[in-house]
């Protein structure tokens, strides 16, 4: 269903007006169809990954929210709403230093049908639906296929799994997989090596930057606990205090993080904007070489023994993948976990009613 996947109508719930089937029917969305499966699922889920740009230093491009309101809607409903149905954003705020939150209410003629949100970024060039789309790019679609959950993916079998969830820190998207990997990874244990991974772009500012690298250490210095911070982090986005609520030693954690930000010059490339890519966002080189090995181009990108794969955001759907990819599946892999895909950005792990998504920060 259309706009389904936002955090509106997934993690507030109420509020969102239920949408008939006439009108379901009525809109035009094939999310995995023609050249979309090729912009989204080739380039890590999203949109091209922008390239660093030297000698940049303007400041990110922040359009006034009336241009953003028209950009928003112009291009929903001349691309994503079929006749009689129409988009009106009420309100445009903003989520970080890059990206404005839209909510949005879709009307059949007086009649406000469904009331949901999105994202735009400031400079106006691309918006999030539970698919990202190019706003320079007309989709023309022809299609009425509402399909959005990706089947099993078909992987190299190995004794021992290894994955790796490419995120960034405080992308709604990133989050939304990560509190489907979370129960997976408990699951599962010591069976598979499951591990996060890290976007080499920020798109959340500073913030962002931090929030990898502390997941970064937890997972280094105290892997068995990375799950109980990262089920803390999730929740409220806290990074700091969720190293003593998952009981680490903070001491040890603090001295990562600075070791870190000195190896990788992580806050020496924040304050130089003429490295930032594509002159908006600042680099998190940690990762750099895994990133261009696997093609990460946007969070989430899920790479599993070596192959990025797409799966819905569900802690069953992400299992089943893992599963499917051992030579001899342990008895975990007959426990069946929750099937429905979790909601887009901060919040408990299982609060999700989406259908699944594939959109992305990138």
């Amino acid at each position: 269903m259309f706009l389904e996947n936002s955090e509106s109508a997934t993690s507030k719930g109420e509020g969102a007006i239920g949408m008939s089937k006439d009108l379901i029917y009525g809109i035009v969305i094939a999310v995995l169809v023609g050249l979309v499966v090729v912009s989204v699922f080739t380039q890590g889920f999203g949109l091209i990954k922008p390239n660093v740009q030297e000698n940049q230093t303007t400041e990110p491009t922040k359009l006034s929210d009336a241009v953003l309101k028209s950009k928003f809607e112009t291009y929903i409903n001349e691309n994503l709403l079929a006749s009689g149905y129409t988009a009106v954003v009420t309100k445009i705020e903003p989520y970080d230093d890059h990206v404005s939150l839209a909510m949005i209410d879709i009307k059949q003629g007086t009649s406000v049908l469904q009331s949901t949100q999105g994202y735009i970024t400031n400079d106006g060039t691309s918006i999030f639906l539970g698919e990202a789309f190019k706003l320079d790019e007309s989709l023309n679609r022809t299609s009425t296929d509402n399909s959005t959950e990706p089947e099993t993916p078909q992987v190299t079998q190995t004794a021992r799994p290894e994955a790796q969830a490419f995120v960034m820190s405080f992308c709604p998207y990133g989050l939304q997989f990560l509190k489907a990997y979370v129960p997976v990874m408990e699951l599962l244990g010591d069976k598979a090596d499951l591990e996060v991974g890290f976007v080499d772009y920020a798109m959340h500012g500073q913030k962002e930057l931090e929030g990898n690298s502390y997941i970064y250490c937890v997972q280094k210095e105290e892997k068995p606990k990375l799950t109980s911070y990262l089920r803390c982090f999730v929740e409220a986005g806290n990074y700091t205090s969720c190293v003593a609520t998952a009981g680490i030693d903070e001491a040890k954690i603090s001295t990562c993080v600075a070791q870190l930000d000195s190896q990788y010059n992580i806050t020496g490339l924040y304050n130089d904007h003429s490295t930032w890519a594509g002159g908006n966002f600042p680099q998190y080189p940690v990762q750099s070489a895994l990133n261009a090995q696997y093609g990460v181009q946007g969070s989430p990108t899920f790479v599993l023994n070596g192959e990025q794969v797409s799966v819905a955001r569900s802690a069953e759907a992400i299992k089943q993948a893992i599963c499917a990819s051992f030579t001899d599946p342990p008895e975990e892999c007959n426990t069946e976990l929750r099937t429905t895909a979790e909601s887009p950005g901060l919040g408990t792990i299982g609060g999700g009613s989406t259908s699944g998504s594939t959109a992305s920060c990138g």
